[in-house]
């Protein structure tokens, strides 16, 4: 009886930890980052990115694309603070890091614009601890549907 209780115990410890509950305040359909921030993130893009991901964003060669479903499946149900630190911490390829925080900031906006996430009135934080209070969701939610 002891060893099947604790194996139950085992068990629920388990799921619980394989199940971590996230919980966010927001999503990328409520418009996280501001046109003007996208703006800017395009011109960074275009001199520190495009030459490997693409002027579309495409992708080119090994670098992948950063528009259209398989990069939505990629970040579907993560934080953009996830987006965000993966960003910040390994690209430019040649140089990570080498951008200030609010450059990676309007180029993660310039990408959100990119695939269609609405802008809204606040800039996106440059803070990965905010950032990874918005929910990255490929697909709008229902109650988003007539915005």
């Amino acid at each position: 009886m002891r060893n099947f209780v604790a194996a139950g115990l085992g068990v629920a410890a388990l799921t619980a930890a394989a199940v971590p509950a996230q919980e966010y305040s927001r999503n990328v359909w409520d418009g996280v980052y501001t046109k003007a921030q996208a703006t800017a993130g395009a011109e960074i893009y275009a001199q520190r990115c495009g030459q490997c991901h693409g002027v579309q964003l495409g992708g080119t060669g090994e670098a992948p694309g950063l528009v259209g479903g398989e990069f939505l499946s990629n970040y579907d149900t993560q934080s953009v603070g996830d987006l965000y630190d993966r960003m910040r911490t390994t690209m430019p390829m040649d140089n990570p890091q080498s951008l200030s925080r609010e450059d990676y900031a309007s180029v993660l906006a310039f990408v959100l614009q990119f695939n269609g996430f609405p802008a809204g009135d606040k800039p996106l934080d440059r803070r990965s601890a905010w950032l990874g209070m918005i929910a990255f969701q490929a697909q709008k939610p229902a109650d988003k549907t007539g915005d």
